[in-house]
């Protein structure tokens, strides 16, 4: 019997009179996660589309693979680096350090993340949505690798429910949830958010990896300029390459890279979104290192930190982010400027690209209010005109 037929075998005992039909949402999740729904509406205008919404998900999951597969080998490489055994490490051994470090992140991300979810549908009795299959891979990809995990269930239980399920659930949250976990971490632990240490896992995971010693330090090149560098020491190879600490998935600019092409080449998330937050970006970044307020050069502050990671998978969120084509143009504007702006000014905290797209959701709906407003009166000037 196929996996299809059991499960239509199965459905009578969800239904309205069945058995089970209590758990009717959770039956309905995991059918509609592995099929695409054989259902059409009853009434009103529709168009049917050959992808739905989780398969757009799993399109932006795919892209963040690269990423993802990257971060994983950095994590290796920066702990052999920080023991000084980088002779002796290989490829292979780094990336399943890296993998063994990364996975329980990963795991309490989407158990919890989806535990909250599971548990609100059922109260609510609705439907379980699929946005936290895209946050659930996130959340791992911009927080420390070495967060501590009761921490980052506490940051995901909060964003869940306090920036998704009050708004209404999937589509109608104002802000990006991913960003929410990292807001919330940020702002109630510091500590494990900034320094030295929080971005480099220094301790053997399963027998693998290296101990440092108990003097490393090694701060991300941002960090280092908002203690007070006049100038940075890595390279911008490394800063493309990824070979740098900082978050997981934000390091490599050619991993991010390629996933920006499938999320482009699928149409799954706007071009100009993305080039218009590396306009604003690189715009804001030359006039501050043209006055000297700035001691990198443009082109290193759009490469570096998570700047790149968030132009294409955060800045572009469907639901977050301008919906209006003009809008999407000043809304990745406002992100990229601001960006820049929170990390030259703000010595507290180096990086930006996180508090500058919070500021873009908050900004969303009232940019495309106004450029909605500004096309019904040019229309209707034309019609005055006629």
């Amino acid at each position: 019997m196929s996996l299809r037929n059991y499960l239509d075998k199965l459905r009578p005992n969800f239904e309205k009179g069945g058995k089970l039909h209590a758990f009717k949402s959770v039956f309905d999740g995991f059918d509609t996660f592995l099929y695409v729904p054989n259902e059409t509406s009853k009434s009103g205008v529709s168009i049917h589309d050959a992808i739905d919404s989780k398969r757009i998900m799993s399109i932006v999951v795919i892209s963040l693979i690269p990423a993802m597969l990257f971060g994983m080998y950095n994590i290796g490489y920066q702990n052999a680096l920080a023991a000084g055994k980088l002779a002796e490490a290989t490829c292979f051994g780094m990336f399943a350090y890296g993998f063994l470090a990364l996975l329980p992140n990963i795991l309490v991300s989407y158990i919890v993340g989806l535990g909250v979810e599971f548990a609100w549908a059922q109260w609510k009795g609705e439907e379980i949505q699929e946005g936290y299959l895209v946050s659930g891979i996130l959340i791992p990809l911009i927080c420390p690798v070495t967060i501590p995990l009761w921490t980052l269930a506490l940051a995901v239980i909060f964003a869940v429910i306090f920036g998704k399920e009050i708004f209404g659930g999937t589509g109608m949250n104002v802000f990006n949830v991913a960003l929410l976990v990292r807001a919330f971490l940020f702002f109630a632990y510091p500590s494990r958010m900034t320094g030295d240490s929080v971005w480099v896992n220094t301790n053997t995971v399963c027998g693998l990896g290296f101990d440092a010693p108990d003097s490393f330090t090694m701060a991300t090149p941002l960090g280092e300029i908002a203690g007070g560098a006049s100038h940075i020491a890595t390279s911008v190879n490394d800063m493309i390459m990824g070979l740098i600490p900082g978050s997981v998935g934000e390091t490599s600019v050619i991993a991010i890279a390629i996933g920006a092409i499938i999320l482009i080449w699928t149409g799954i998330a706007s071009w100009k979104t993305m080039l218009g937050v590396f306009i604003g970006g690189g715009a804001m970044a030359c006039l501050f290192s043209s006055t000297g307020a700035s001691s990198l050069q443009w082109y290193e502050h759009l490469v570096l930190g998570g700047f790149c990671f968030g132009a294409v998978f955060m800045a572009t969120d469907p639901v977050t982010s301008c919906r209006t084509e003009t809008g999407k143009w000043i809304f990745g504007f406002i992100v990229g400027a601001m960006a820049i702006i929170v990390r030259v000014k703000n010595a507290g905290y180096p990086e930006g690209m996180m508090l500058a797209i919070l500021f873009g959701n908050l900004c969303a709906p009232f940019i495309d209010y106004c450029v909605v407003q500004s096309n019904i009166s040019k229309r209707a000037k034309r019609a005055n005109i006629k």
